[in-house]
């Protein structure tokens, strides 16, 4: 593996000093950071404004981010794509669980299903691209329901619910108990509630705000995935919506991420 460029290190670390927190900041800031002699950091922020990734305010001297990071990031979002960045992830869980995984968006109290990666076995469980199905009985949209405010959440469990297989939970009260347990353990769990043997265990993926934005999940036969293997499944599930957060990164999921009707992206409203 060939060694770093010290020049280049340095002009990344000083981009890397901004944030929403701070979105200027002085040379004097810059340098105790990136723990740099002025000097130096007043050369590389020279080099870096020349190129547009940094500018400076000549009426205070402080220093933000350049506008050639929007040209940047339109560049990246424009050949960016829902199939794009998630199907390494769910390959991954996938081949690590043996069962089909799907990525849900919510629309309206349903769950929308973007992306699907069908088990290698030959007795599978698979929704379609596009299909749309109830939130209160299937694992994502229990994963999505259970923290999401909970006006939203009584508001969907107050409708007139209807009960798909024996399995099905109807009842507010336990379907609330039930959404009290996934916050507990950080991911949702189906048996047999939209479809007689089938399971299934969700875990959403977070924004900075602590609503979810999406959801995880693998599906597959009762007979295969027993109450403890899904226990195992959820956890999985959780490192990988935490590995696309640390990946792809909030900023960007919110971008990419489809904008439906969800309280997420529109705010909750009696």
């Amino acid at each position: 593996m060939s060694q770093p460029v010290r020049a280049v290190e340095r002009a990344l670390d000083i981009l890397l000093c901004f944030s929403i927190d701070k979105p200027t900041l002085s040379l004097t800031e810059i340098a105790e950071q990136v723990g740099m002699h002025k000097s130096t950091t007043h050369r590389l922020l020279a080099t870096l404004e020349s190129k547009r990734f940094i500018t400076r305010d000549k009426t205070n001297g402080m220093y933000q981010l350049g506008f050639l990071f929007i040209e940047l990031s339109s560049i990246l979002l424009h050949n960016l794509n829902v199939r794009g960045w998630s199907l390494p992830y769910l390959e991954q869980l996938s081949q690590q669980s043996g069962e089909t995984v799907d990525l849900a968006i919510l629309n309206n109290g349903h769950v929308v299903y973007l992306q699907v990666v069908e088990s290698s076995q030959r007795v599978k469980i698979a929704a379609a691209v596009g299909e749309q199905l109830p939130s209160f009985c299937t694992a994502s949209g229990k994963a999505f329901l259970a923290f999401l405010p909970e006006e939203y959440a009584r508001k969907t469990l107050n409708q007139e619910l209807t009960k798909y297989t024996e399995y099905t939970v109807v009842s507010p009260d336990e379907l609330t108990k039930d959404l009290r347990e996934t916050r507990e353990r950080g991911f949702a769990i189906s048996e047999q509630e939209y479809e007689k043997d089938v399971h299934a265990v969700a875990a959403p993926i977070m924004d900075a705000s602590g609503c979810p934005i999406a959801a995880i999940a693998i599906v597959g036969p009762s007979y295969r995935m027993p109450h403890d293997r899904m226990l195992k499944f959820g956890q999985m599930i959780r490192n990988t919506a935490d590995l696309i957060v640390r990946d792809v990164g909030l900023a960007t999921l919110s971008v990419i991420l489809p904008r439906t009707g969800s309280p997420c992206v529109d705010g909750y409203t009696e």
